[in-house]
């Protein structure tokens, strides 16, 4: 039996130590396989007006888009000069994260995988907003690798009381 190949990674971030984590592995798995890595921000337009009493201004939300392009621009520079990638694409999308992840941007670029970090919401969380991991593996026609320990494979999540 062949030994699976991935082409086209897709990797979503959001600036948490679990998407971080996904990024880690990605890098690893792409390097493994010649793989391209599409890193990928979703900001969510319903924050945009929910959350702030009222809709931003068009400089906030500029501003936001700017943050996500630095953030991803950084993470990118970092797997170039530590892992030697080449074969990276940063992506900015608005919408709603579950589907723009699970859906929308795969069927685009034609990710055969997502790596993406396991939730770090709580249950009382998930039950009010729902978990984006959750609904990504759910939906997405691609596989998911669903990533919740580091390099070393030590697991890296909230420990249980």
């Amino acid at each position: 039996m062949a030994e699976q190949e991935y082409h086209n990674i897709l990797v979503p971030v959001d600036g948490s130590p679990e998407a971080e984590l996904a990024f880690d592995k990605a890098k690893r798995i792409a390097q493994t396989n010649g793989a391209h890595l599409d890193l990928l921000t979703v900001l969510d337009t319903k924050q945009f007006v929910g959350n702030y009493g009222g809709s931003l201004t068009g400089d906030a939300i500029y501003q936001i888009s700017e943050d996500a392009q630095n953030y991803l621009e950084n993470l990118k520079a970092a797997a170039i000069e530590k892992s030697g990638l080449k074969d990276i694409d940063i992506h900015i999308r608005f919408g709603n994260p579950k589907v723009v992840i699970a859906r929308d941007f795969p069927r685009d670029h034609h990710n055969d995988m997502i790596m993406i970090g396991a939730t770090g919401l709580n249950a009382v969380e998930r039950v009010l907003v729902g978990s984006v991991t959750e609904y990504v593996n759910r939906h997405a026609p691609c596989d998911v690798l669903i990533v919740r320990t580091d390099l070393d494979n030590k697991f890296q999540g909230k420990k249980k009381k």
